[in-house]
């Protein structure tokens, strides 16, 4: 439904046809698992202090929804040409409680060889101050023409 009646609309209203995703916190996640899950539609993505692996909330269960659910986990079987096109930034801060995240899933960004930042603030917590000064940076990477 995502894809289809909101993202299709707003794609064609874009010079690239393809839209940018933002988020922060769970946000961030939402952001990056669309992202992942539908390269073709994404040309920035912008995650900041999200997490990617959503076993933790599943209170041990686990299938196949749980699995193409977690960034971490799947991403490591995409081939998706389209990955490799996208502009990626993981935003977060060596305080932020969402720190390890973004390092596991850069990781596994850079051994698919998949270019992305890892942007990581100093001294920084999980809240608005840091993601108001990542934001205006990460959208300044977007080029209109």
């Amino acid at each position: 439904m995502i894809c289809h009646e909101i993202v299709e609309k707003v794609k064609n209203n874009t010079s690239s046809g393809r839209v940018a995703l933002a988020g922060c916190s769970f946000g961030g996640y939402h952001a990056a698992n669309f992202a992942f899950r539908h390269p073709g539609y994404v040309s920035h993505l912008f995650s900041m202090s999200g997490a990617f692996n959503i076993k933790s909330f599943m209170d041990g269960f686990h299938d196949d929804d749980v699995f193409y659910n977690s960034p971490e986990d799947y991403l490591h079987g995409l081939n998706d040409p389209e990955l490799w096109k996208m502009d990626i930034v993981l935003g977060t801060s060596n305080w932020d409680i969402c720190f390890d995240a973004n390092l596991k899933l850069s990781k596994v960004l850079s051994d698919r060889n998949i270019h992305h930042w890892l942007d990581i603030r100093q001294e920084r917590k999980h809240d608005w101050p840091v993601w108001t000064e990542m934001f205006p940076h990460y959208l300044s990477r977007i080029k209109f023409f």
